[in-house]
């Protein structure tokens, strides 16, 4: 029986020659990159990380490794700590050590791709109560593994987990794991929203708006499409994780990895209100360096005209901390 394989909207191709991998390959030995920049690492709050069951806190491990806390679950993003990807060591330290990271509750996998599910990782976070969710197509992968607790969503499916709704949305992307398994498994990100039912008040009682967490969309991995209109036009996203890095060369990334001004076009696009930008200054993919694309985020914000309190730059370890509003 042949294999399904998933596409891009509008069947937009990821696909390169081996002659322009070797291209690319060649020009990256005529690069003189300046690496000396690295994403600092701050302590983290591990005290206010275990005991925290109110707050939404988003702490940045590395890459698109996060830790978040949304109504009471502990939920991990794309878990890597691994040290090396391929023959490229990591450049920066996790931000929080695997043995101290809090039980994990929910874990996302946005794709396969290595840098974004580590399996000598989630082996070591995953419990017996842990939900993994993957994208359509990997769940009977994740289950040979081991992982039991393994569900699978489509494109714009959702599920409810306690009191959040954690739905699955496009990205332009691919997968592959072995050179059998190209794009047999989808990819996508994950928009985070509370899932409470109103409670019925008295007759003449005024109902007061509820205190509700930030809807959060952590946008996985991704080229530049139309698709993040259409994410904007769904939901209401108040924090959105977005890629910034692994653009260069851009001939051949532009189709899977969006560039700096690309991700903030992105970030206007699906109408979020803060920024958090990741995929970069963890694991030298491409040839763009972390302060390349941090330089490149912060002269296209100014363009823009973009206020800078809109855009959290973080460091590995840092937590951000958003209590409930009404609204």
């Amino acid at each position: 029986m042949p294999k399904i394989r998933y596409d891009n909207m509008d069947n937009v191709s990821t696909d390169h020659t081996l002659k322009q991998f070797k291209q690319w390959r060649q020009e990256r030995k005529q690069k003189k990159k300046d690496y000396s920049y690295q994403v600092p690492n701050m302590p983290p709050e591990l005290d206010y990380l275990h005991a925290n069951r109110l707050d939404t806190s988003i702490t940045w491990i590395g890459h698109s490794t996060f830790f978040i806390q949304y109504e009471g679950l502990n939920i991990l993003t794309d878990p890597v700590w691994a040290k090396r990807m391929g023959f490229e060591r990591r450049l920066g330290e996790p931000g929080i050590g695997i043995s101290d990271v809090p039980p994990i509750d929910v874990i996302l996998i946005s794709h396969s791709h290595y840098d974004h599910m580590h399996m000598a990782s989630i082996r070591q976070l995953y419990r017996a109560e842990t939900t993994l969710i993957v994208p359509v197509g990997l769940r009977k992968k994740m289950i040979r593994k081991g992982f039991h607790n393994c569900h699978e969503l489509k494109w714009w499916d959702h599920m409810v987990i306690r009191d959040v709704k954690i739905s699955f949305v496009p990205t332009q992307h691919w997968t592959r794991r072995t050179p059998f398994d190209t794009n047999t498994s989808h990819w996508g990100g994950y928009i985070l929203e509370p899932n409470h039912t109103v409670q019925p008040v008295s007759e003449g009682e005024q109902e007061p708006a509820p205190l509700l967490p930030p809807n959060l969309y952590f946008a996985g991995d991704s080229g530049y499409f139309n698709g993040f209109k259409d994410i904007g036009n769904r939901y209401r996203i108040h924090v959105a994780l977005m890629p910034i890095g692994a653009y260069e060369p851009e001939w051949f990334m532009t189709s899977q990895h969006v560039n700096p001004e690309e991700a903030l076009q992105a970030f206007l696009d699906v109408k979020a209100e803060t920024m958090i930008p990741m995929h970069y200054g963890t694991f030298r993919l491409a040839d763009d360096t972390a302060q390349e694309a941090l330089d490149r985020m912060e002269a296209e914000r100014k363009r823009i005209g973009l206020d800078k309190e809109r855009i959290k730059v973080m460091h590995y370890g840092e937590t951000l901390r958003i209590h409930p509003e009404r609204r």
